[in-house]
This record gives C-alpha cells, sequence and structure tokens, in this order.
C-alpha cells in the first residue's frame, strides 16, 4: 500500500507554513480516510524524528510513547489541543522548551518518504524473478512477452462439452 504524501496549504510568513498546517498534513499521512483532525503516536514519531526532535539520547521514541499514552488516556489519537498538552508533558519532563520543539516541528516540512526500503533487484532476487528461467507448469504461467496470464496460467480449465478427449472434432 502507498502512502500518499498530503501537501501543506496556506503557507504564512516567508513561505514557513504554520505549526497546525504541517501537524493536519503529519495527521493525514498514510490515512486516505483522515481528515487532519487527529494524530497518531505513529504518525507524532514520524514527524518527530523527520523535525529531528527525537535524537535517541534526549528524547526517545520510549519517551513519546509514555507521554502520548498519559495525554491521550483511552484514546488512539489526538487532536491539536490535546497534542499541544503532550508537547507541554514531554518538554516539562525532557527540561526543553516547548516553543523550541513547536519551531522544529513547524520546520519540518511536510511529511516524506526518504530513507525508506526499496526493492531489491540484484542476485538471487532478479534470478528467482526472471520469467524466462521457468520451466516445466510454471512457464505456461506466462505469454510469449512475459506478462502473468492470471487465473488462466495457474488453474486448468475443464472441457466440459461432452465429448472425449481423443475426439476431433467438438462439433456434433
Amino acid at each position: 500500500m502507498a502512502a500518499t504524501v498530503p501537501e501543506v496549504p496556506n503557507q504564512g510568513e516567508e513561505g514557513v507554513p504554520s505549526f497546525s498546517e504541517v501537524f493536519k498534513a503529519f495527521a493525514k499521512f498514510g490515512d486516505s480516510k483522515s481528515a487532519g483532525e487527529t494524530i497518531t503516536l505513529s504518525n507524532s514519531d514520524k514527524w518527530f524524528k523527520q523535525a529531528k526532535v527525537i535524537d535517541g539520547k534526549k528524547i526517545t521514541t520510549t519517551d513519546t510513547g509514555i507521554y502520548f499514552k498519559q495525554a491521550a488516556k483511552n484514546k488512539k489519537s489526538l487532536n491539536t489541543f490535546e497534542y499541544n498538552q503532550f508537547l507541554e508533558i514531554i518538554a516539562k519532563n525532557k527540561k526543553v522548551s516547548v516553543d523550541e520543539i513547536k519551531q522544529k516541528l513547524a520546520t519540518s516540512g511536510p511529511p516524506a518518504t526518504t530513507r525508506t526500503t526499496t526493492a531489491t533487484t540484484g542476485g538471487a532476487v532478479s534470478r528467482l524473478t526472471d520469467h524466462t528461467k521457468y520451466t516445466g507448469t510454471h512457464k505456461q504461467r506466462f505469454d510469449e512477452s512475459g506478462k502473468g496470464k492470471g487465473i488462466e496460467g495457474r488453474i486448468s480449465v475443464m472441457n466440459d462439452s461432452g465429448y472425449v478427449q481423443g475426439f476431433k472434432s467438438n462439433n456434433p
């Protein structure tokens, strides 16, 4: 499933989007049905990592998980007001300025899909996925151009016309 990257609309002063606009973009990321009103922990962590708020030393994903659950209580996502409370909790406990965190988050830009896992194409993978090297019944799953035949290439269709196999003509 490919994730759609929502764009950040209405950039504010000097082309820098506001905190709420970037919040909405990250809240929508990966969920096409989302209106961008609430953000999940995984999207929040993605935002923190992209903004370099999570550094692995002072603030970690474990910290964000703990404080997110404190702010969320029993919910899976936070609205803007609750998210601001979450930022205040994490800033107070980690002795970091809330304004500094918000500034980093606001200037992080829209959700990016950089440094994602790419498909391997070399070595054994290319050898195993080359249809010209298939033999036997597996070879019959592809046409001459190498395109898969779909269901026709995987199952044998029975001839239920009523004639026996050795009969030369199918017309009665």
